[in-house]
C-alpha cells in the first residue's frame, strides 16, 4: 500500500469541524425566524391540544355517549397505549434523514385529523356507534402524538440553541396555558353548554382541529431546518429495539435519568385523586371548585417562566430537583392540613411542580449523548412514560378502591422520594459533563 492510498484522516477531521461550523452559524443566523415558529406552532398546539386532553371535556363527552365509566377509563387508557410504540417506529423513520419536517408534517397531521375524525363523528354517529368511533379515534391520536413528540423534540433540539430552550418553552407554555384556560371556559359556557351546531362537544373539537393546525402552518412557514453533518445509517425496527439495552448502557446518568422519569411518571398515580380527596375532606361546592382549578391553572402559568429561565441559567437538573421537592411538599401539605387556604397552596404547588417537571424532562435529555441517537433516547424515554402513565391511573384506582386516598398519596411520594435520590446521587448535570 501507498502513501496515496492512506485515508486522509486529518482532511476528514478538517471536513466534519467544517461542517459543525456551518452547522452552528446556520442555527444562530435563522434563529430569530425558527424561535417564532416554535413559539406559535407550540402556542396554538397546546391551546388547541388541552381542549382533547383536559380531564374535563373528552370524559365528559364519552360519559354522555355511554354512560359508562368503564368507556370513560378505556377511552383514557387507549390514549396512553396509543403512544406506548409509535415513538420508537416515528424514531427509526427519522434518525437517519438530513432532514425531518416532512415527517414532522405527516405525523402532526395525522394526530390533527385524529381530532377532526372525533369531531365529525360526533355530528354523523350517535349511541354505541360514536362512542366506538371516540375510542378508535382517542387509539390513533394517541398513537400520532407519540410519534410526534419525537419528531418534534428533535426539530427544537436542531434549530434552538441549548441556551434558549428554557425561555421558549416558559413563554409557550404560559400564553397556550393561559389562553387555553380562557378558551376552556368559553367552550364549555358557550359551545358545549348552548349545544352550538348541534353538537357542543364536535364545536370544540372542530376548534381544537383549527388552532393546531394554524400552529402547524406556522411552523411550515416559518422554520428554516438545516441539515446536520451527521446522521445514524438507516436501519430495521427489529434491531433498532435489541440495541434499546446497549443504548442505555453506553451513557449510565441517561440510564439513571430515564428511571427517574419512570419514577416520576409512576407518581402521577395519585393526579386523578387530588380533587376527590379534597371532596371527603372538606364541604366542596362550585366556588372552591372554581379557586383550586384557578390555583392549579394559574400556578402552571406562572411557574413556567420561571422554570424556563432557571433552566436556561443554570440547566434543567435543578429545575427537576425543584419540581420534585415542591411535588412532595404539595402532596404532603394536602395530606395533613385540611383548610381551604391549604388546599389553595397545594394545588398551586402541584401545577407548579408538574409543569417544572414536563419542562425538565422534555429538555434535559435533549443534552444527553450523541447527536445521532437522540431520536431513539427520545422514542426510549416517550415510550418508558407511556407504559407507566397507562398503568398508573388504572393501579391508583385499584389501590384507593381498597385501602384509601391517602394510600395512593403515599405510594405517590415514595416514588418521588426514590426519583429525587436518584437524581441527585446519580445525574450529574448534562450541560456540565
Amino acid at each position: 500500500m501507498n502513501a496515496r492510498d492512506l485515508p486522509d484522516a486529518p482532511a476528514e477531521a478538517d471536513d466534519l469541524a467544517a461542517r459543525e461550523a456551518a452547522y452552528e452559524a446556520f442555527v444562530w443566523d435563522n434563529l430569530k425566524r425558527n424561535y417564532a415558529g416554535h413559539y406559535l406552532h407550540g402556542m396554538l398546539g397546546m391551546t388547541g391540544f388541552r381542549l382533547i386532553s383536559a380531564p374535563t371535556f373528552l370524559p365528559a363527552y364519552l360519559h354522555a355517549v355511554s354512560g359508562s365509566n368503564a368507556i370513560v377509563g378505556l377511552g383514557l387508557a387507549l390514549q396512553q397505549v396509543g403512544g406506548v410504540i409509535s415513538p420508537i417506529f416515528g424514531a427509526t423513520k427519522i434518525e437517519h434523514r438530513k432532514k425531518v419536517m416532512p415527517a414532522a408534517l405527516l405525523m402532526g397531521g395525522l394526530g390533527r385529523l385524529a381530532i377532526l375524525g372525533m369531531a365529525v363523528a360526533g355530528w354523523v354517529l350517535s349511541g354505541q356507534p360514536l362512542a366506538w368511533a371516540l375510542l378508535f379515534f382517542l387509539f390513533m391520536f394517541g398513537v400520532f402524538m407519540g410519534a410526534q413528540r419525537v419528531v418534534f423534540s428533535l426539530l427544537m433540539s436542531k434549530v434552538i440553541p441549548v441556551s434558549r430552550r428554557g425561555r421558549l418553552q416558559a413563554w409557550r407554555n404560559a400564553t397556550g396555558g393561559l389562553i387555553a384556560a380562557v378558551l376552556a371556559y368559553f367552550a364549555g359556557k358557550y359551545l358545549v353548554g348552548a349545544n352550538l351546531f348541534g353538537n357542543g362537544y364536535s364545536t370544540t373539537f372542530l376548534l381544537a382541529f383549527a388552532l393546531t393546525s394554524a400552529g402547524l402552518w406556522a411552523l411550515q412557514l416559518l422554520m428554516k431546518e438545516p441539515e446536520p453533518p451527521t446522521t445514524r445509517a438507516q436501519a430495521r425496527f427489529r434491531d433498532r429495539v435489541r440495541e434499546f439495552p446497549a443504548l442505555i448502557a453506553e451513557d449510565r446518568e441517561y440510564g439513571f435519568f430515564l428511571l427517574v422519569q419512570m419514577l416520576a411518571t409512576s407518581a402521577r398515580i395519585a393526579t386523578p385523586f387530588y380533587i376527590l380527596y379534597v371532596g371527603s375532606v372538606l364541604e366542596i361546592d362550585g366556588a372552591t371548585l372554581g379557586l383550586l382549578s384557578f390555583a392549579f391553572l394559574g400556578a402552571d402559568t406562572a411557574a413556567n417562566l420561571v422554570w424556563g429561565y432557571l433552566g436556561d441559567k443554570a440547566g434543567f437538573r435543578i429545575v427537576l430537583v425543584g419540581a420534585i421537592v415542591t411535588w412532595i411538599a404539595a402532596t404532603v401539605l394536602l395530606l395533613n392540613v385540611h383548610e381551604v387556604w391549604a388546599m389553595f397552596l397545594a394545588f398551586a404547588g402541584l401545577g407548579a411542580a408538574l409543569a417544572g417537571y414536563m419542562m425538565a424532562a422534555q429538555t434535559m435529555i435533549l443534552e444527553f449523548g450523541a447527536r445521532e441517537d437522540l431520536p431513539m433516547r427520545l422514542a426510549i424515554s416517550a415510550t418508558a412514560e407511556s407504559l407507566t402513565a397507562t398503568a398508573g391511573p388504572l393501579a391508583g384506582g385499584l389501590v384507593a378502591e381498597a385501602f384509601g386516598y391517602a394510600t395512593v398519596f403515599g405510594a405517590s411520594v415514595g416514588f418521588l422520594i426514590a426519583a429525587l435520590l436518584i437524581l441527585l446521587l446519580a445525574v450529574r448535570e448534562p450541560r456540565k459533563r
